[in-house]
């Protein structure tokens, strides 16, 4: 993808906050500009500055909505620090020409292991009997009850994608029977295909959700989706928030009519609902699926040649698909 001469004499904008290290790095050699808080403030810096950006740098959780976008009439590139990007609309940026990268393949490992390790740690409750230990309820209350083995259980995952299918490869090493739902069929894959996400969700124990966010999956995940899984299911959330139909599932964990669930990720980050906070059958992560040292080291390296490579000739290293 090639936009050449887009950047010429033009700005670059970082949105939102970004890893201390990628942020300096705009600062020092980029000479990049800040976007204040909503307000006044924001208003008078794009009044003043809005016309020179041609480069935003953001992250999944802000990204660069229409509004934006449009107060920024010279941006050729949404540069995203994440493999998400539904939080900049991308059917906008197609149509003015803007190019839009993320990161993707360099974080699939570690948002991988992150659903089986809240798999393990939910179905084995090794939080609450870490809990348990810690509040001294061993030797007044004797034994941890009993949970659920995870080997062989049956696990659906929602979204075969590159990380759905290194989630599956780490789920069948398990002797788990692993089958998925996604847009279409994935060809040369040996996973059974359920033709809906309630049709999947009626079939396994374990629901993994891997899909990508935005409007086309918000609470793709339904109520209805939920019930299918029943009170001996589970829900692992490593993808969006707005995926999971979140006021069902907290209605649902609290009154039994769900198992358990694992959340890396809630519909209003950082904010989680406090009704989850007393379940021992709820594992809460604040959204920590990439965040290892190795991993965000290659995300920022791949922020930073996505940016260079539009800046001086115009490409994107890792466009997303025009069809997003």
């Amino acid at each position: 993808m090639t936009r050449p001469g887009t950047a010429a004499a033009g700005r670059v904008l970082r949105v939102g906050p970004l890893k201390p290290s990628l942020a300096e790095t705009l600062r020092t050699s980029y000479d990049a500009l800040e976007l204040p808080d909503d307000g006044p403030e924001r208003a008078a810096f794009l009044a003043a500055h809005g016309g020179d950006v041609v480069a935003a740098v953001t992250s999944g959780r802000f990204g660069v909505g229409s509004e934006l976008m449009t107060a920024l009439p010279r941006l050729g590139a949404v540069i995203n620090f994440g493999v998400g990007y539904d939080t900049t609309d991308t059917a906008l940026a197609r149509r003015r020409g803007v190019l839009v990268s993320n990161t993707p393949d360099v974080l699939t490992d570690c948002v991988a292991d992150t659903a089986l390790g809240l798999t393990l740690d939910l179905l084995r409750g090794l939080s609450a009997a870490d809990r348990f230990v810690r509040a001294g309820r061993w030797p007044r209350d004797g034994g941890f009850p009993l949970m659920r083995k995870v080997s062989g259980a049956r696990v659906g995952i929602l979204g075969l994608g590159r990380i759905g299918r290194a989630i599956a490869a780490r789920f069948a090493a398990l002797g788990c029977p692993v089958s998925y739902h996604s847009r279409r069929r994935v060809p040369g894959t040996a996973y059974a295909y359920a033709d809906s996400p309630e049709a999947l969700a009626a079939a396994v124990d374990v629901l993994i959700i891997a899909t990508s966010g935005g409007a086309g999956t918000h609470r793709l995940v339904s109520r209805t989706v939920l019930r299918a899984l029943g009170p001996g299911g589970y829900v692992i959330n490593v993808s969006r928030g707005s995926v999971v139909d979140e006021d069902a599932l907290v209605e649902m964990l609290t009154t039994g009519a769900l198992g358990g669930a694992g959340l890396d990720v809630f519909a209003a980050e950082p904010h989680v609902p406090e009704a989850l906070f007393a379940l021992d059958n709820v594992v809460l992560l604040p959204h920590v699926g990439s965040a290892t040292v190795q991993t965000r080291a290659e995300m920022e390296r791949l922020t930073l040649d996505n940016l260079a490579g539009f800046l001086e000739r115009g490409t994107l290293v890792t466009p997303v698909p025009e069809t997003t």
